[in-house]
């Protein structure tokens, strides 16, 4: 299993869309990334899903993965502070 994960202009998103519903099984989404610490993860997962979940074919996925690092440009932070 892989992740392919695209970065686009913009104004070819719809022709980027389009030819992938070609390929099929493709329903569009969106993408929320979102970096929590640790101890926020089990929630941030339940509230995800009880906001997203209708029930039908489509609701989404959702894919954890660790962070080694995470710095905050502006003062130097790294780790949990800087998120």
């Amino acid at each position: 299993m892989k992740l392919v994960t695209a970065i686009v202009k913009p104004f070819r998103l719809d022709d980027v869309r389009n030819a992938l519903s070609d390929v099929g099984d493709f329903l569009p989404k969106a993408k929320i990334e979102v970096a929590v610490p640790d101890d926020l993860v089990e929630r941030t997962i339940e509230t995800i899903i009880e906001s997203a979940k209708t029930g039908k074919v489509g609701d989404g996925k959702i894919f954890v993965t660790n962070l080694e690092q995470v710095w905050r440009i502006r003062t130097g932070e790294t780790g949990d502070g800087a998120i």
